[in-house]
């Protein structure tokens, strides 16, 4: 198959823009409890205290006030730099009341990039987290040669805060704000967001106030039985991504409860306090929470029994999208014995950790393992993975519950037609899709017949479903002239909890090798428990480098990862030596994105002689 399409469900002629995502909810349900918002300082277990959509609506028409009274024009862009939080949403939704375009700018983004945002989308006004964000944000407008409507604090700071800028907007009529507010169409930008730049120096994608309506609606309509009244999530994606604002206005506007946290390290704790009924989450966590469980199982001299507990749970699993294709199908007597034992031993209990009342958990923003997706279907958390970029709004496929193919990305959304070029280039059209970048020459390559080119490489099959074969600038040509795409046999090789990410290289060389990063927090825990303590204080360089490891029980254990994805692919695509390397994985270090995807060519680049040595030094082998 070549091409697929996914009709629309909804017809967007009832909204003039996104707002009215919100105001439809407020005409029918204004009491309804939109937000649980954690006070500041206050335990994650503590009670966090409610939001209402009337209240959250009062909160914003009084920022958007507050926007209006500081000289910001319609049109005009605002940014906003910031953890995840609540004021993130009131700051975003007030600045589309008020007329604005806002520009999202991720909180861990270096001065440089602060600098260039600001420029390029010519930013008047900003909202800043922290002081030290607006510092950061000061600093970017003095070298872009901006002189701001001003730079507002969220965290308190007399006279620059958003309590002050509030109070600027005491008096200003409500008509004011509502002229404001229904001046932007479904064809108008509702926000400038910057590609993170994996390949590329970042764009600023147009993303319009259509596109987020065709999104939310679309998307609502196609998972009822996620997107519920009285469901719940919690929110801990940053909030500069697309994703988490596309997820933010599905809430809103279909009557889900929203929390918001910043600190990974707060997300278990609170899934016991608020419950979510579902979660998005990237494959990192849920690799996380098997190793975890794992681990916990090792401590409690029941590493075996958990062994055949997880090769129950993906069986299980395997059965169940079996079921799905054929309700008639019954699972073997042998297998249902097994999986009530390990349900009473394990599987009741993880579920019970995150919350007890998950009904499905969306994994995207990177490609997760089959048998990672099958081991939670068999736990009894089904994980729905989709597929997206920033200009198509985050979702453009998506597996449907009730129809989960684990190793695929699904079907095309509602609104939308995917078609595969004749190199097999993904190719994108429908609501979602965005209206192009800010500067025009950087859409000269972007859009093929009215279809954007994603750069990645995918099959259809025969019921629409897309599966992704890597990326089209990551393709390798050996010395041979075999064509391979990496990203198969690195998607395995990443499916342990020890590696954050592979790297399969080789261009013009006899045979492929291969970049394995550790995940120095997953490293430790593995040292600790093993008690290898030369392990357990390893020291990152802080210079950028990568520190090489050559401990024999880590090869030997990384090793059979990298045998496995082997086994798997074809003989002609396999590494043959691999080395193992520790460098620092934060942004700050230039070779991740705001999202933590590699910075492929940044990270080759920056290790081209450890690259080199795998083909220099035949005395080291991996």
């Amino acid at each position: 198959m070549r091409e697929f399409t996914s009709p629309p469900l909804i017809d967007l002629a009832n909204h003039r823009n996104a707002t009215e995502l919100l105001m439809q909810r407020l005409r029918t349900n204004p009491g309804h409890v939109a937000f649980e918002v954690r006070a500041a300082d206050a335990a994650v277990t503590e009670p966090w205290r409610q939001v209402t959509t009337e209240q959250f609506v009062d909160e914003v028409r009084a920022l958007a006030k507050g926007f209006i009274a500081a000289g910001i024009q319609p049109g005009e862009s605002l940014a906003i730099m910031s953890p995840t939080r609540y004021e993130w949403a009131l700051a975003d939704m007030a600045a589309w009341f008020a007329g604005a375009v806002v520009v999202p700018v991720y909180e861990t983004s270096a001065a440089p990039q602060v600098t260039a945002i600001l420029a390029d989308a010519d930013v008047r006004l900003a909202v800043a987290g922290s002081a030290v964000h607006a510092a950061l944000l000061e600093q970017g407008f003095n070298h872009a040669g901006i002189q701001p409507l001003g730079i507002w604090t969220i965290d308190a700071r007399p006279g620059a805060d958003l309590t002050d800028l509030v109070a600027r907007g005491v008096g200003m009529p409500e008509s004011t704000v509502e002229e404001r507010r229904l001046l932007a169409d479904l064809d108008s930008v509702a926000t400038i967001v910057y590609t993170s730049g994996t390949t590329a120096a970042p764009k600023g994608a147009l993303i319009t106030h259509g596109n987020f309506v065709g999104q939310v609606l679309n998307v609502a309509g196609a998972y009822t039985e996620v997107v519920r009244e009285g469901g719940n999530t919690i929110i801990f994606l940053p909030m500069a991504h697309v994703l988490a604002r596309g997820l933010q206005l599905i809430c809103l506007a279909n009557g889900m409860r929203i929390a918001h946290l910043s600190d990974p390290r707060d997300v278990v704790p609170a899934l016991g306090a608020l419950k979510p009924t579902f979660l998005v989450v990237v494959p990192r966590v849920l690799q996380k929470i098997q190793a975890s469980a794992a681990a916990a199982a090792t401590q409690k001299r029941l590493g075996r029994v958990w062994a055949a507990a997880q090769r129950t749970a993906v069986e299980w699993g395997r059965f169940a999208e079996a079921h799905d294709a054929d309700p008639h199908l019954r699972a073997p007597a042998g297998l249902r014995l097994r999986r009530a034992l390990f349900d009473r031993l394990f599987y009741a209990r993880l579920r019970k950790l995150v919350g007890g009342r998950l009904d499905y958990l969306l994994s995207g923003a990177g490609a997760l393992d089959a048998d990672l997706s099958l081991f939670f279907r068999g736990l009894g958390l089904p994980v729905i993975e989709g597929y997206g970029l920033t200009e198509t709004t985050a979702p453009l496929t998506g597996n449907l519950p009730g129809s989960i193919n684990s190793g695929s990305v699904g079907v095309p959304m509602p609104g939308t037609t995917v078609r595969l070029s004749d190199e097999g280039e993904v190719l994108a059209r429908g609501v979602g899709v965005f209206a192009g970048y800010r500067r025009e020459s950087d859409d000269a390559e972007a859009f093929v017949d009215g279809y954007f080119r994603t750069g990645d490489l995918g099959e259809l099959d025969h019921l629409g479903r897309l599966t992704l074969k890597g990326r089209i600038k990551d393709v390798i040509v050996t010395a041979g002239g075999k064509t391979i795409s990496p990203a198969i046999w690195e998607g395995y090789v990443e499916g342990d909890p020890l590696v954050a990410h592979a790297v399969m290289v080789g261009e013009g060389k006899p045979y492929l090798g291969g970049l394995v990063l550790l995940d120095p927090e997953s490293l430790a825990a593995w040292a600790e428990r093993e008690g290898i303590a030369d392990l357990k204080g390893l020291r990152i360089p802080d210079d950028g480098g990568a520190v090489q490891i050559d401990d024999v029980r880590l090869l030997a254990l990384i090793g059979q990862a990298v045998s496995d994805a082997n086994a798997k692919i074809a003989r002609s695509e396999q590494v043959r030596r691999f080395v193992l390397l520790l460098t620092d994985l934060t942004e700050a270090n230039g070779i991740v994105t705001p999202t933590m995807k590699l910075k492929r060519g940044a990270f080759t680049e920056r290790a081209r002689h450890i690259v080199d040595s795998l083909y220099a030094d035949t005395r080291r082998q991996g």
